[in-house]
């Protein structure tokens, strides 16, 4: 009779040992495949585009510019700088005359242009002017502090660069609500509510001398929206949009130019 008892109590917990097992396992499984989200960058902390063929064959491609011939002003930023290719006659009358080199690289973040800046993109070259616009792809994931402080930062690298350059510092683009592939809108407002946030940041940047801080923002809207007609997406400008950036900008540039 004990031993009977004793084998009915072995068997119940040896199910209980084991069901336990099966729960542990399953719940083990399930945190394994539970997404694990990536780490959000510091926008303040240099870092490349890893696997951009085109980051690293535009980054070659400035170094090449460098060596070629002297650069009067220069245009550092993300693909709306870059898409100065799309207004080459806006680009020409406007800043022909100063040597111009554009080193605008699409989908760039802060910390991809301190990257770009640390590895040589502005030694061996003298530009009077540095015009300087970045951050908007870091409104999707940064608070405005750490964009302001990122912008800072690129400033004090880019003086540290070229003592004898001056920085003219465009306030942040304005955008709208962008359309998905769904058919919906992304959070395009509260980005523009952070990007107004770093552009009040930035303006304290100016010291009326080495940096100027300049906003033309409402240069582009109309009753404070983007027309189409001007940045058909909601983001970058078209050539008529580039003439729009090249006028509000040329009477301070000029004075800078100096």
């Amino acid at each position: 009779m004990a031993s009977q008892i004793l084998s009915r109590v072995s068997t119940f917990l040896f199910r209980i040992i084991r069901c336990g097992l099966v729960v542990l396992l399953l719940a083990l499984n399930s945190i394994a495949a539970e997404p694990v989200a990536a780490p959000k960058t510091d926008p303040t902390v240099a870092a490349p585009k890893e696997g951009s063929q085109k980051f690293f064959k535009m980054h070659e491609s400035f170094l090449q510019r460098g060596k070629e011939g002297p650069i009067g002003v220069l245009f550092l930023g993300d693909s709306i700088t870059e898409g100065w290719g799309k207004a080459p006659e806006v680009w020409n009358q406007f800043y022909g005359k100063y040597q111009p080199a554009n080193f605008g690289i699409g989908g760039d973040r802060t910390e991809h242009v301190l990257w770009r800046i640390e590895n040589g993109e502005l030694d061996g070259i003298k530009p009077k002017v540095v015009v300087l616009m970045i951050g908007t792809n870091n409104s999707a994931t940064h608070t405005a502090e750490q964009i302001g402080a990122a912008d800072r930062k690129i400033v004090e690298e880019i003086r540290a660069k070229l003592p004898d350059s001056k920085v003219l510092l465009l306030a942040i683009f304005p955008r709208g609500p962008r359309k998905l592939a769904d058919g919906g809108f992304d959070d395009g407002v509260e980005r523009m509510k952070r990007i107004d946030a770093v552009n009040v940041d930035l303006a304290k940047l100016d010291d009326g001398k080495t940096v100027r801080f300049l906003n033309i923002n409402e240069k582009f809207l109309v009753d404070g929206k983007i027309p189409d007609d001007v940045m058909p997406d909601q983001l970058h400008p078209n050539a008529k949009g580039y003439q729009i950036w090249a006028e509000a900008v040329q009477p301070l540039l000029d004075e800078m130019m100096k």
